[in-house]
């Protein structure tokens, strides 16, 4: 998504400067509420990761010819997989506007660089979120049962923030990389694998998987923040 000027850059700088606890709220509160303004203004990169996703999902039976047995049995893991391609498709610019007009570099240099990254990592969080409720053209382009897109809704939701951690991740160390693009999606592929199978694992009912899905999604809360920070920081040097 593209970014704003250095006037609005500066705004979480300006509010760490109480320091401490306070300041880090201030900083990610005025970096949430500049990410929310942009994907409100800016809504192309949004709506096209959304866009892609429910294309994915409304080709994919034409390619299966219509069977309607095996489309209900692949149902969660071509969501799954749709999720997967949007949210890369989405996070390709992530950094990339900010970075060249040196936005990026005052949001590393204020008091408090974490908080206002937590603040545009959950703002693009709030656009992959998108894909939630878009997941029900499942129903009747699948043929799936009503009573089964709760288990898929739910994978999603503990799913696509971790997704989406990893992808920011992927984003800030391909960040001035030419072809970015690919490199990004062959550094996320990999280590998503996991998240995708627990998805789908979640989605289709096994009684484990949503409880390994939320782990993993307290586990990346915990530590990606850091590590696209440290990635950011090895960018500027």
């Amino acid at each position: 998504m593209a970014h704003g000027t250095l006037d609005a850059a500066a705004a979480p700088a300006r509010g760490a400067a109480g320091g401490g606890l306070n300041g880090a709220a201030a900083a990610l509160g005025c970096s949430l509420r500049r990410e929310l303004r942009l994907l409100l203004r800016e809504r192309f990169d949004a709506l096209a990761a959304l866009g892609f996703f429910v294309l994915v999902l409304s080709l994919l039976p034409l390619a299966l010819e219509g069977d309607a047995v095996l489309l209900r049995r692949v149902a969660p893991a071509a969501a799954w997989v749709a999720a997967l391609l949007a949210v890369l498709l989405g996070s390709q610019r992530l950094f990339q506007a900010d970075a060249a007009n040196g936005v990026l570099e005052q949001q590393l240099l204020c008091p408090t660089p974490l908080a206002a990254l937590l603040g545009r990592l959950l703002g693009h969080l709030a656009a992959c979120a998108l894909l939630l409720p878009a997941s029900a053209v499942l129903v009747p382009f699948y043929g799936l049962a009503p009573e089964r897109w709760p288990a898929l809704a739910l994978s999603l939701l503990l799913g696509l923030p971790t997704l989406s951690l990893l992808c920011a991740l992927g984003a800030a160390l391909t960040l001035h990389a030419r072809g970015g693009g690919m490199l990004l999606a062959l550094l996320v592929l990999p280590l998503a694998v996991p998240l995708l199978l627990l998805g789908v694992g979640t989605a289709q009912g096994d009684a484990a998987a949503p409880w390994l899905l939320g782990a993993l999604l307290a586990l990346g809360a915990a530590l990606l923040p850091h590590a696209v920070l440290a990635a950011l920081r090895l960018g500027q040097e």
